[in-house]
């Protein structure tokens, strides 16, 4: 079993665009600057916005976070997405999602610029990679490809199995693994909550990917010898044995699946750190768009 080590393959990505920024930096151009819409004061939010802040530093990327309270209207919070919009020294920004219940998410998504839409929601970028264009591509599904990738997984002709079909996660990186591209080339079997036998179906996976927010939901019944795991989920669970008070877990039985697999993801340490090191290189990706630099 190898173990799909998403935080040290960030920490090498992180080290390639640092240098590249560094060499922007070099060749007098600007240094890319992603922003983050914060409303509330939800901890799980303000925690992976600190994240972000934290990870653009540490490449040479600014970073700024606007926060408003969880009262502010929506009205208000779409002038402040066309602020953002218009606003030349943001190259790409995030509005963190959930937002309060009497704010449209989606009428909030669809007011981002496309071309600043590091989060990859927006439905042109949606559109785009659907038709295989250049695009934005969603932070966690990009993440999970950069680490099939990067580990050499061999994806092509395999059977793929994704369980949960969120925009977030579970249809984009089935479109992704199903397109005629490395990795790709899957045949792809997209489970949800109204699919009937999900065992029998993740038996057949050769490729396993777990985002159904469900904690421990894949066993090692479930699982066939040799698959590959990517697990999504992430859980808080009680733990007094830890200083926090908690430990994360995920939608898979890490300790009884990983014997029966070829690669699994861990939970920290998987899929999380790709999905901030994915918004590092969006907003690399949307510095190249909104400043194109003359030849």
């Amino acid at each position: 079993m190898i173990l799909l080590d998403g935080k040290e393959l960030a920490g090498k990505i992180k080290l390639e665009i640092a240098k590249e920024v560094a060499a922007m930096i070099d060749n007098g151009e600007r240094v890319p600057h992603l922003a983050a819409v914060l409303v509330g004061e939800d901890p799980a939010s303000q925690t992976y916005v600190a994240s972000k802040e934290k990870n653009s530093k540490e490449v040479g990327i600014t970073s700024s976070i606007y926060r408003y309270p969880e009262s502010i209207s929506e009205r208000e919070l779409l002038e402040v997405v066309d602020f953002l919009n218009l606003d030349n020294e943001i190259d790409g920004f995030i509005v963190q999602l959930p937002l309060p219940k009497h704010i449209d998410e989606q009428k909030i998504i669809e007011r981002i610029n496309p071309i600043k839409d590091i989060d990859g929601f927006h439905p042109v970028n949606l559109g785009r990679m659907m038709l295989g264009l250049p695009s934005l591509l969603p932070a966690t599904p990009l993440g999970i490809m950069t680490l099939l990738e990067r580990y050499q997984v061999e994806t092509a002709g395999k059977h793929c199995v994704v369980l949960g079909r969120s925009h977030i996660v579970g249809t984009p990186v089935s479109i992704l693994l199903s397109r005629k591209a490395s990795p790709g080339n899957c045949t792809v079997t997209l489970c949800h909550s109204f699919t009937r036998d999900i065992p029998k179906i993740t038996r057949e996976a050769d490729i396993l990917i777990v985002a159904m927010g469900r904690q421990h939901f894949v066993t090692a019944d479930m699982v066939k010898k040799g698959a590959v795991v990517v697990d999504v989920g992430m859980h808080r669970i009680s733990d007094e044995s830890k200083k926090s008070g908690f430990r994360l877990t995920g939608d898979v039985d890490f300790d009884k699946v990983a014997g029966k697999c070829s690669y699994i993801t861990p939970v920290p340490g998987g899929v999380g750190p790709m999905t901030i090191v994915s918004l590092l290189q969006n907003t690399l990706k949307a510095s190249k768009l909104t400043h194109p630099q003359t030849p």
